[in-house]
């Protein structure tokens, strides 16, 4: 089948190299499901607690929370038989293969089974994060002419169906809107809403109808074709979407859970979203499915709920952002939480640098192994080594997972730099993709004419191969793990009468890592507003919450490089001369 349009193909020889050295197995993400639930059909795959405080002290029975209500303990068999109903319920609404269709769910078992679903009848999930709101909806919806919406229910302050209702009424191709919860559609809803459960309840599973000699072939997606499309932490606008296909994605899956440890007997905690492509893939959940472990989903990455359910599940890895697992290990060196952690063997921290001061504190805190993690979802991911030397691990970011990735560190002038420099780092390898979908101008200036990303990190390497990350080249803020594009935010702010000229920047925080400082210039003759009222007004015009600048300074005027333009470093160093000022 030809490449979806929008896409930026693998070219054939590089497609041949990767089949032919082993990555790419000519798997996907259906029949890797199914193949787990034939094997094993009783094991435990998937518990998704219910909600409410986590209890490990003998009181809550197994399969339940403290509040009584049932958790989600699903086999293997049990996923895949709920998948395969799913599906089946899909293509009775007309979602075909490579229609696009956006998930905005959070850490519940209906992702998985949703997710799944997709995977199997070849649709797209498009993975969009809970605190995503109009304006990043919108933009997923427009770029990927996405057909089907799938929400959750309400949560305080934002009813995910009403958003629906008005997304739908504004972009003819979301022809349905699917509700895990109840599916009652808001007054005035252009097409009546669908129940996951009605779904779910489809007489006939979907591998008995694609079994009939009619339909056989035309559904399932072959390796080589995209699975799903992802967010990248651009810094420009709204995200872009990254394709990844099932050969490429399911490499990193395997890899990961070997480099992690990853066995049938292992226990893997998502304490962060699993829209994320960390908590997902590296291992993730995704891969303790491929290794035939048991993924458990917490509610909350507050230190009494993930770290009770560490106690209760017996969890054996989990992996977090740095600011969690601040939070974590003041709460066990405090005995403010007191769980029996004794299953955990590894804890991972990636999504922004792990400091080594609080690095050296997870083996005496925790009495587990620190693994740290530096990837991205565009592609390489890299880890220390479980079997590393202490000082390796809580010093560097780790080294490529695959034999064949590629690294360049180069200067401004894209030359080189020597070993144990800093630089920009450039990579390709056997999963790191070729372009952004439907982004051909973008393309151009974020990869080379022969294939290497431009990650926008500088790094530096260390004699062994290890990676040292630095920061980021980007405009660009890395706020705990949530990657956030100033020019968004800017853009936001320009759009308030009183608002002349904007620059959103990077503040140091010792919790988050960085927080935004936003700049504005008022035009002149206008009352100022306060900064809390340009806050709000950011936050009025629809974008989530984690992008509403943390800081706002009213200034005269913005500092100028020789050549006249903003200079963002000076405002950086400003921003950082502030950061322990009262806002």
């Amino acid at each position: 089948m030809s490449p979806l349009p929008g896409v930026v193909p693998w070219p054939p020889e590089l497609a041949e190299r990767w089949r032919a050295l082993g990555y790419w197995r000519g798997e996907t993400f259906g029949s890797m499901l199914r193949e787990r639930a034939a094997e094993h059909p009783e094991r435990p795959a998937l518990v998704a607690p219910a909600g409410g405080p986590i209890q490990d002290t003998g009181t809550t029975p197994v399969g339940s929370s403290a509040t009584g209500a049932a958790d989600a303990r699903w086999t293997y068999g049990e996923l895949d038989e709920r998948a395969d109903r799913i599906a089946a319920g899909l293509r009775a609404l007309g979602i075909r293969r490579r229609d696009r269709v956006v998930v905005q769910l959070g850490n519940e078992s209906a992702f998985v089974e949703t997710v799944f679903a997709l995977f199997r009848i070849g649709a797209l999930p498009v993975f969009a994060l809970p605190p995503h709101r109009r304006t990043e909806i919108a933009s997923f919806v427009a770029q990927a002419e996405a057909v089907a919406y799938v929400v959750g229910g309400p949560v305080p302050g934002f009813d995910p169906r009403e958003l629906a209702a008005e997304i739908q009424a504004e972009h003819p191709t979301l022809r349905h809107v699917i509700v895990a919860g109840d599916a009652t559609a808001p007054a005035g809803a252009r097409h009546p809403f669908v129940a996951l459960d009605d779904l779910r309840a489809h007489p006939r599973p979907y591998s008995a109808i694609v079994d009939t000699p009619h339909d056989r072939g035309g559904w399932a997606p072959t390796p080589d074709e995209v699975a799903f499309l992802q967010l990248s932490g651009g810094s420009t606008g709204v995200p872009k979407l990254i394709p990844r296909t099932h050969d490429e994605y399911l490499y990193t899956l395997r890899r990961s859970a070997e480099l992690c440890g990853l066995t049938p007997a292992s226990v893997y905690l998502a304490a962060l979203p699993v829209a994320h492509n960390y908590p997902l893939s590296s291992p993730g959940i995704m891969g303790a499915f491929y290794a035939g472990a048991r993924a458990v989903l917490a509610p909350s990455p507050d230190a009494d709920t993930a770290l009770g359910l560490v106690a209760r599940e017996r969890v054996t890895i989990t992996g977090v952002v740095p600011p969690v697992a601040l939070v974590w290990l003041d709460a066990v060196a405090g005995g403010t939480v007191e769980h029996d952690l004794s299953s955990l063997e590894v804890l991972q921290v990636g999504g922004a640098k792990f400091s080594a001061e609080a690095a050296r504190r997870v083996r005496p805190t925790l009495g587990c192994t620190l693994q740290q993690v530096f990837g991205m979802a565009e592609g390489l991911v890299n880890y220390t080594r479980l079997d590393a030397d202490e000082e390796t691990i809580v010093t560097t970011q780790g080294r490529p997972m695959a034999a064949h990735d590629e690294l360049r560190v180069l200067d401004e002038d894209d030359a080189p730099v020597a070993l144990g420099e800093s630089g920009a780092l450039l990579t390709r390898g056997p999963y790191t993709i070729q372009g952004y979908y439907r982004a051909e101008e973008h393309n151009a200036r974020a990869f080379t004419p022969d294939g290497w990303y431009r990650t926008g990190d500088l790094v530096r390497l260390t004699p062994r191969g290890d990676l040292v990350v630095e920061g980021r080249d980007k405009d660009q803020i890395n706020r705990g793990g949530e990657k956030i594009a100033a020019e968004e935010v800017e853009n936001h702010l320009l759009a308030h009468p009183a608002v002349h000229d904007a620059a959103v920047v990077a503040m140091p925080d010792p919790y988050l890592g960085e927080r935004t400082c936003a700049f504005v210039v008022l035009r002149d003759g206008v009352d100022p507003p306060r900064p809390v009222e340009l806050r709000r007004f950011v936050r009025g015009r629809g974008l989530a919450d984690f992008k509403v600048p943390d800081r706002v300074e009213l200034v005269d005027a913005f500092p100028r490089t020789n050549v006249g333009k903003v200079s963002k470093k000076d405002l950086r160093l400003l921003a950082a001369s502030r950061a322990q000022a009262p806002a």
